[in-house]
């Protein structure tokens, strides 16, 4: 079982279960820590990915430049078949590039939404189920996994999952569907 599937039924079990007013936050006290790194070329930051996707329960919002790995875009369909609710922000200008999973996301009824602007929208980030962030520089390429240098970390840290989460908000409001 893998670290993230080992964290989320720990948090999500009826055992540790707390009141709707306090908070369940991972401390370095606890039996899981607080943040996990993760590196490419290799597995690692894809399987952080697609573990993260594949526990998803209520929603999915992703933040990343591009998305070309079909590993990675399988894993995003099956959380939208699950009736997760998944939003995609990505750059205007890689969603038509060639391999782009883009419009395939659009045409299954997922929520696309693109930049629009000269600038990039570079972001590579993911909120899953507002408990987890998954940030770094790991773009969701084949590359990536196979051959770049490449990072990401995957935290519960509640404020982190805020800062982004605002930052993902106010992006979804200014972008253009897809």
């Amino acid at each position: 079982m893998s670290f993230i599937t080992s964290f989320f039924k720990k948090l999500f079990s009826s055992s540790g279960k707390k009141s709707p007013s306090s908070k369940t936050e991972v401390s370095p006290k606890s039996d899981f820590p607080a943040s996990e790194a993760f590196f490419s070329p290799g597995p690692d930051c894809m399987n952080c990915i697609i573990d993260s996707l594949n526990l998803a329960k209520k929603s999915v919002d992703i933040c990343v430049f591009t998305i070309s790995d079909d590993r990675i875009s399988k894993a995003i369909v099956a959380c939208h078949t699950r009736n997760v609710k998944v939003r995609v922000l990505t750059d205007d200008e890689k969603s038509s590039d060639l391999g782009s999973d883009i419009g395939t996301f659009s045409k299954k009824g997922i929520s696309v939404k693109t930049d629009r602007s000269e600038a990039h929208l570079h972001h590579k980030f993911m909120i899953v189920d507002k408990k987890i962030l998954v940030n770094g520089s790991y773009n969701w390429t084949r590359s990536a996994a196979d051959f770049n240098e490449e990072n990401l970390v995957l935290t519960y840290e509640p404020g982190l999952i805020r800062a982004f989460s605002q930052e993902f908000e106010q992006l979804w409001k200014k972008c253009e569907d897809f």
